[in-house]
């Protein structure tokens, strides 16, 4: 009997400190899970809205809520002023932790230049607008010369004829050098200036 006893009192006793040590165990957890929590707050920031900020204004911005920035990426947005922000990632009211690096997309501080289609003199004026618009320039009143009818001799920019390969500014104004119809042999004639030859004869005035 006096063993039986003295066994269930050290199950007792056993069963109880396994219990206190739960219990600390669960305590001291939740303990450091809450300081951990507390600590972290303090990392952690939310990230502004800087869009339409100048490089400057955000970078300044930033600092003050303990993050970076780098310039990632460009774009051109025509009404946007130039070294703008675009865009950024991470974006507003994301959290992160503190110093982490934000990058920006801004708006370029030149417009950006494009290829001019290939029409000269091998389309038709209406073809030669089509591909011109398309690729996002615009079309001035054409220049009418002596030459087939609604033929593409060339295009100019700000007076400048160009050729094959030339770039020029995103939505420049350009125009087209087209036929008038009227041949240039034709022309010189209307004009007097024929030459001595086969089929004409040279009559002075009296």
């Amino acid at each position: 009997m006096k063993q039986f006893m003295k066994k269930k009192t050290t199950f007792i006793i056993l069963g109880n400190l396994l219990a206190m040590c739960l219990v600390a165990f669960l305590l001291i957890a939740g303990i450091m899970l809450w300081l951990d929590k507390y600590t972290r707050q303090g990392e952690v920031v939310v990230v502004p809205e800087i869009k339409g900020f100048s490089i400057a204004d955000a970078e300044k911005y930033l600092y003050l809520k303990n993050l970076q920035c780098i310039i990632s990426d460009s774009n051109y947005v025509k009404d946007k002023p130039v070294g703008s922000v675009l865009d950024y990632t991470p974006s507003a009211g994301q959290k992160v932790k503190k110093g982490r690096v934000v990058y920006l997309t801004i708006n370029r501080y030149s417009v950006p230049e494009y290829p001019v289609p290939d029409v000269t003199d091998n389309t038709s004026v209406r073809q030669a607008e089509a591909r011109l618009l398309a690729a996002g320039f615009r079309l001035a009143m054409h220049e009418m010369i002596n030459g087939e009818r609604d033929w593409v001799y060339g295009v100019k920019y700000k007076g400048k004829k160009l050729t094959v390969g030339d770039k020029v500014p995103m939505e420049a104004t350009l125009t087209l050098i087209v036929g008038n119809g009227t041949s240039r042999q034709d022309s010189s004639i209307e004009e007097g200036d024929v030459e001595e030859g086969e089929g004409y004869e040279y009559i002075p005035d009296e």
